[in-house]
């Protein structure tokens, strides 16, 4: 009896001692370690776009109007080539690209910079006049006509951007500033035509001045148009590297046509 007792009491305290060397699941109190996810280090992807540009054509041919009344003396007495002919427009379409940039992390904040691209086709165009009469100058009453039209085709638009996100988990929300820039096709033109009519007393009548027309037109095409972007973006990572991506860009160009653009896009790529 002494002896089974002895032998109990020396298995208790063994198993005992294997207990408290157990891990911790296995004693009922396993918490997962939350893994980090590894963002630094170059990358490349690919991605496909959809969105709308507002085009503003309102004073697109100022510039051309002012070059054709310079030194008439309608424009010096009532700047004509300031009314506004032509308005906004809005049009939608598809796109396709690819993007690469570097990544720098700090525990769960990212930083980077990025490059990148969409090939598509926005185009619009638009047109206007007006005429005003005047009594000028004097004992003449002076009627100026002026009409301009606009069409304006974005072919590739890119930008150089800074990047900076949170980690969190596989995922990686970020914003990103940038440059903008962009390939166009402009096409413009403006022209006017300005009738006198003597309406005064004298006697003879003076004469009538018939109609001085001009026309000028300006084609830009391959137009280099630059400008500023920014956005809101989430990129998660799959495995062996490979992520997806989900990004809303804004973008304004300043050029004869003000543009603006908002694409969503999504997109795949691969970090080395």
């Amino acid at each position: 009896m002494r002896r089974f007792l002895l032998v109990a009491a020396i298995v208790g305290t063994a198993s005992a001692a294997q207990a408290a060397d157990m891990p911790d699941f296995l004693r009922g109190s396993f918490t997962a370690p939350v893994a980090r996810t590894n963002w630094q280090g170059f990358y490349i992807g690919g991605q496909a776009s959809y969105g709308a540009a507002d085009m503003d054509f309102t004073n697109s041919g100022q510039d051309l109007l002012k070059k054709l009344l310079n030194n008439v003396d309608v424009e010096q007495q009532f700047n004509i080539s300031s009314w506004p002919l032509q308005s906004k427009t809005s049009t939608q379409n598809s796109g396709f690209g690819g993007f690469a940039g570097y990544n720098a992390q700090w525990t769960d904040v990212v930083v980077g910079v990025e490059l990148n691209y969409i090939h598509g086709k926005f185009n619009a165009s638009n047109s206007g006049s007006q005429g005003r009469t005047f009594f000028f100058p004097t004992d003449y009453q002076t009627t100026a006509h002026l009409s301009s039209s606009s069409a304006m085709t974005i072919t590739d638009i890119g930008s150089l951007r800074v990047r900076g996100g949170y980690a969190l988990g596989c995922f990686l929300p970020y914003m990103f500033g940038g440059v903008a820039l962009g390939q166009a096709n402009i096409n413009r033109q403006a022209e006017y035509g300005i009738f006198y009519k003597y309406v005064g007393t004298q006697i003879p009548a003076l004469p009538d001045i018939w109609p001085s027309e001009r026309t000028i037109s300006d084609d830009a095409n391959s137009h280099f148009i630059y400008g500023y972007s920014g956005g809101l973006g989430v990129d998660m990572m799959l495995f062996a590297n490979l992520f997806l991506r989900a990004e809303w860009e804004y973008m304004r160009f300043t050029a004869p046509v003000d543009t603006t653009i908002n694409t969503v896009r999504a997109g795949i790529g691969y970090k080395f």
